[in-house]
């Protein structure tokens, strides 16, 4: 993944306003045995005492999980969410695995301010009916900041590219400062998002000292339930990515039918 952009969000996940997730009781959490390898998930029961390699394929759901079990204990999840839609899959899936999922929104790239309004209401809602905490970073939001952090690689891929991975920086950095377990995203459902960047960062932020472990996940299987679920949801879905390049992009089409008349 790309270092430093240049962006100060990350920073802004530690602005005022952003409510610490409350506490998970360690009782709740499955178990994680003293045998479990590095890459394990909160549910394994695998025994891995045979040797290195051993019960690591049956213990992994669909991908690793880059941290170490005892580096963090528990079931807590940070799952960052771009939207409602793509949001229900990724808790309804973690939450079956055992974890104990807060949903994150977070997402200074969705514009302009209305578009974001609107989708932090959706996400609201989806994360209501489906019975998780969601935690809202709106101090983050600023359109100057963003489109100066964009500068200069405006264009997909590199656009698409940082947008993701600032934002799952962002995620890794609040879930180690409210001490969560495990990262997610829901950016890894979606079947337009450059999902082996948001992969390549969770895994690179995930290997560093005491950060989270990453709880990759194609989500991406279940694209067709995610959009039955969220429209019998009535969940509001979104006709664009987030960014008004993506928005330009969205709608050239009806742009060049009025010049031509």
């Amino acid at each position: 993944m790309s270092g430093n952009h240049g962006s100060s969000l990350t920073d802004g996940t530690q602005a005022a306003g952003v409510k610490a997730p409350a506490a998970f009781s360690a009782a709740t959490a499955p178990d994680r045995t003293s045998n479990c390898t590095p890459n394990c998930t909160p549910n394994c029961t695998a025994d891995h005492t045979s040797g290195p390699a051993s019960g690591l394929t049956s213990c992994l759901t669909s991908g690793p999980a880059t941290a170490p079990c005892d580096s963090l204990a528990g079931n807590s999840l940070l799952l960052h969410v771009c939207c409602g839609p793509c949001a229900v899959m990724p808790i309804t899936r973690l939450l079956d695995e055992g974890f104990a999922v807060t949903a994150w929104f977070m997402n200074p790239n969705i514009q302009p301010l209305a578009e974001y309004l609107r989708r932090r209401e959706a996400a609201g809602q989806c994360a209501e009916r489906l019975g998780v905490p969601i935690i809202y970073a709106d101090e983050t939001w600023n359109i100057t900041n963003w489109l100066r952090a964009v500068a200069g690689r405006d264009t997909p891929p590199a656009r698409c590219a940082y947008c993701c991975e600032n934002r799952m920086e962002a995620a890794f950095a609040f879930a180690r400062q409210q001490d969560f377990a495990w990262v997610s995203s829901s950016l890894l459902y979606s079947r337009y998002q450059p999902h082996e960047a948001i992969k390549k960062a969770g895994e690179t932020l995930a290997a560093q000292p005491d950060a989270p472990g990453f709880a990759y996940r194609d989500f991406r299987t279940d694209w067709q339930a995610g959009i039955d679920r969220s429209k019998a949801m009535e969940l509001y879905r979104q006709p664009y990515c987030g960014c008004v390049y993506s928005e330009s992009d969205r709608y050239q089409k009806q742009l060049l039918r009025c010049i031509k008349g």
